[in-house]
This record gives C-alpha cells, structure tokens and sequence, in this order.
C-alpha cells in the first residue's frame, strides 16, 4: 500500500505578512494564477528596432479606438428604420420625416456632448486602420516577412484587412444618409447579379426587398458583433504568432536566422509602444477635430428615388466600385433569365485579386521549392520579380481606384467621362505591366549599384587630378558591416526539370505541374532576375591595387 503526499503551494514560502500591500497582492494572484513565471518568460522577449515595424502597431492601436469610440456611440445610436418626425435642435432639418437610426446620428453629431468628435475619431480610425493595413501588408510582402513558418500570419493578416472592408462598409451604412443608402442600393444591385443564389442572398440580407426595413438592424449587429469578433480573434491569435515565431529582422552583423537582435519588451519596448498609442490617438484626435467628415445632415436621410451627387465610397472599396463602373455593360439571356456579365465579371475578379493575395505565400513556396524557416527579411531589391508583382497590383489596385471616382475625377479636373473610363480599362490590363518592367529595371540597377559600392567604395564627391593629367574621383572604402548588409542576401538558383531519360535510355515522363514549376522559377530567379553579388576574388583583386579604384 502506497500513499501519495500533496505539497500545499506556497507552504514553505516566507512569511510575507509584513511585506507591502501591492507585494501582497502580487503574491496572491501569482499562486493563483502563475503571473509571475508567465511574465519572466515573456516579458523580456526581445524586438528588433525598426521605424517600418511600428506599420502593425498603427494598424493595432487604431483598431483600439475604433472599439473604444464605437462602445460610446453604441449608447446613443438606435439602430431603427422606423419612421420619425425630426424635432431636434439642428434647424433645417426640422420636420423632416426619417428613420430613428438617422435622427439619433443628428442627435449623437449635435446634442451629445463630445458626440460629433467621437463619431469622427471613429471614421478617421477606421480610414486610418485599414491604410496601415495596406502600407504593412506591403511591408510585409516586399521584405518576404510571409515566408516559412508565417504563412498563416499573412492569411491572418489578409483576413484582418478583407474583413476590415466589410466592416467599415457596414458602418458608413449604420447612419442611413442619402450617401451611404446610395453604397447599400449598388451592394444589392452587385448581389443581385450573383447567379442562381444572388437573389436569395439579397432577400436574406435585406428582410426583403430593397430597401426593406431591417438592414439597418441587420448590419448593426455584423457591424459592432460579428465581424468586430472576428476580427479580435484574428488579432490575438497575430500578435500570439508574432510571440511564438519571433520578429523578424534585417540583414546586419550579428543577425542569423537563430537569433534576434533588438530590445527587451519590458521595460524599454513597452515604453516607446505606449508613448506610440498616445501619438497614434493624439493625431487621428486632431484629424477628426480639424477633417469634417460624412456630414449626413448636408447629405439628408435616404429616400429611394434620389441619388446624391458625387457619391464615392471610402478608399477601400473603391478598387470593387471602379471595376464594375468601368465595365461595359454586358448581358446575356440563358433560359429566360438575364446574367449581368457588366456587374458579375468584376465581382468575380474582385474576389480572384483578393484570393491571389491570400495565397501568395504558398505559391512562391511551390516555385521555389524553399521548405527552410526564414526570419531574415529581404531587401525589396534583391527580389525584383517579387516588388515588381507587388508593384503592378499596388497600381491596378490605383487605376481601378480612379475608375471608382470618375465622375469626381471629370468634374474637378473637366475631364471626359468616357475618356477617364477609357483610360481605367486600358490602364487596367497595361498599366500593373509597364509598373511591373520599370520596377523590375529599377531593382536590378540598385543591385549593380549596390555591387560597385563593394569593390570600389562610396562616392565621396571628392575630384582629384592625377600627375599625368587625369581626373578621378576618390571613392571612400565601405566598412566591414556596410559590405556584410549589402551582400548577406541569397542568391537563389532556379528549379530545374533535369534530365528526363535515365542512364538505361528511358524517357522519364514530366508532370505539367512540374513545367509550370520550371518556367515560374526561371521567371524569379533566371537570367536577367538577379545581378551576381561580388566575390571575395573581386574585392581583393581591386583592393590590391591591381583593378581601377
């Protein structure tokens, strides 16, 4: 007969009776909850220091005011479209009839106090939110900060930008003005043009027909629950990855793929990120106190049978708005029904775009063949084909933004219509191809240049005549760590089919997989993708005094 004995936490722990209230306390929930070790193994986790990382913590902390700003406004909106008579205090709206959810925006812009500069931090936020998102996506994407093992943060990251759109979409709609009523009635018209389930979705969506009498409500709750949810957990489990996989860094003395060169987070880390948040919150605070924006009591409540001038959704949806109004407006008829190719097709190519994005990652991982875990981040340079891609979707992405804006675009600079909706559709299939050569180019002479600065030095502007008559510039030498930054990047060869017939003479067949791979791979790392980096033989020939310096 065996016993077992229990050891009581903290039995043989010293008497901390006399010790400080705020120790106490410390100790109490350390035995109770394990804060202490999980904060010694976690807080002095090191970061690197870099102005480009800070990209993901404006995206961070403007996601906090966007929860914050909207819990305040929570307490004040009725999501409602019942019908009111306007009684506030903002003149030239009296006695207008409108849906609760428009009269208690007015009251939340004029009667609430702090109310119209909350409302505003909350729109800028959101703006502000999802241009980090783009410019750090971008970041991430030039630099290869999404290869092996963070493929997942990026579909994180990817997810927290796409649901991003939806959400700001749903709330620009909450206030049930002429504007965003405009943006709701061309959703349902992009709906609608779904085939077989379009209609079924619209129906569920809007309790009916448009405009119905529950969006409001429905989108209220995708808009402060569903998606914001989502979006929380996304976050979390990003910044969990982040902890887990280690940050990223560029290439310098010192820095290998097994360590991490920087600053502890606590206490150095979490100083300048809160003194961060502060700055973050003070500007977007000074956006909205200076930037009117969505004034809905100059635009009035929705109505159906009126359009507002101008109408523009909000940057982030104008890459879908300008491919649908730019696309000629095509139909066909199968079996007694009418397929709106003018709307679907752009549906369909809004939706490949984004799909290309997410899986981005995997598919250089396919053509390259790279199982191995990088945290070494690339120069945008030393990967011309990958910034040339990134380029030429940044500016369809500008072109398609053009098109979602045209008229604005016609008005203010008297322009054609036609000729801009011309120019979006040309520009469209040309433009992401001319942007993908020139960047291409541009890489490729930033790498010879790069080059020449190891074998022959800086260019110190210094002109010297030689005694036989000559002029020359002297080059100042490049120290150890400057020639280790510009030359510790990979050189990757191209993947190869190899022989296809054995020694016995028999043909090996090669799958289409296999050739597709071969020809992607010679197209990012064949001829003319990559300059070779100097060799030890160079620098030492022309060092030596044997080469021309």
């Amino acid at each position: 007969m065996s016993t077992e004995t229990t050891h009581a936490p903290g039995a043989d722990a010293p008497d901390r009776s006399q010790a400080p209230a705020g120790e106490r306390l410390a100790d109490w929930a350390d035995g109770r909850l394990g804060i202490y070790s999980l904060a010694k193994s976690n807080m002095r986790k090191i970061f690197p220091d870099h102005p480009s990382f800070m990209l993901g913590e404006i995206c961070m902390y403007s996601f906090l005011i966007i929860i914050l700003t909207g819990v305040y406004l929570t307490l004040f909106f009725h999501p409602s479209m019942n019908e009111v008579e306007y009684h506030g205090v903002y003149g030239p709206m009296q006695g207008q009839l409108m849906s609760e959810a428009f009269s208690s925006t007015l009251k939340i812009s004029f009667e609430v106090r702090g109310g119209l500069l909350i409302r505003q931090i909350h729109h800028w936020a959101a703006l502000i939110f999802l241009a980090g998102m783009f410019v750090h996506m971008m970041r991430v994407f030039f630099t290869g900060a999404f290869r092996k093992p963070r493929e997942i943060n990026w579909l994180f990251g990817f997810l927290l930008f796409a649901l991003g759109m939806f959400t700001g979409f749903t709330g620009y709609s909450l206030p049930d003005d002429l504007l965003s009523g405009t943006g709701v009635r061309f959703t349902q018209g992009a709906i609608l043009s779904v085939p077989i389930v379009g209609t079924y979705i619209s129906m569920f969506l809007f309790g009916g027909e448009f405009p119905g009498g529950d969006f409001v409500a429905r989108f209220y709750s995708i808009h402060i629950l569903l998606l914001p949810g989502i979006m929380l957990g996304l976050m979390v489990g990003h910044l969990i990855l982040v902890f887990y996989h280690k940050h990223t860094q560029y290439a310098g003395p010192g820095r290998t793929e097994k360590n991490v060169v920087g600053m502890p987070l606590l206490p150095v880390y979490m100083a300048k990120a809160g003194g961060f948040f502060f700055l973050v919150f003070g500007v977007i605070a000074a956006i909205a106190g200076i930037a009117t924006i969505n004034p809905i009591w100059a635009i009035g409540p929705y109505r159906p049978d009126q359009v507002s001038t101008g109408a523009q959704p909000d940057w982030y949806m104008g890459f879908a708005e300008g491919l649908i109004r730019v696309m000629p407006g095509w139909e066909i008829n199968l079996w007694g029904h009418t397929l709106v190719l003018g709307v679907f097709i752009p549906l369909v190519v809004f939706g490949l775009v984004l799909g290309a994005m997410a899986v981005y990652p995997f598919i250089e991982s396919w053509v390259t063949g790279d199982k191995r875990e990088h945290h070494i981040l690339d120069r945008p340079r030393n990967a011309p084909v990958r910034t040339g891609l990134g380029v030429a979707w940044v500016t369809m992405y500008m072109i398609t933004l053009v098109g979602g804006g045209n008229d604005l675009w016609a008005t203010h600079f008297h322009l054609s219509l036609n000729a801009i909706s011309w120019f979006v559709r040309i520009g469209f299939f040309v433009g992401p191809v001319i942007a993908f050569i020139v960047t291409k180019r541009i890489c490729l002479g930033l790498q010879r240049r790069d080059k020449e600065k190891v074998l022959h030095g800086r260019e110190s502007g210094v002109i010297k005549r030689l005694p036989h008559g000559e002029f020359i510039e002297v080059h100042e030498p490049l120290s150890a760590e400057q020639r280790y930054t510009l030359t510790a990047h990979e050189q990757v060869a191209p993947f190869e089919i190899g022989a296809t017939t054995d020694e016995n003479g028999v043909r090996r067949k090669v799958s289409g997989a296999e050739k597709l791979r071969s020809k992607l791979s010679k197209g990012y790392y064949g001829d003319g993708t990559q300059i070779p980096k100097p060799t030890e033989e160079e620098y030492k020939e022309i060092t030596s005094g044997h080469g021309h310096h």
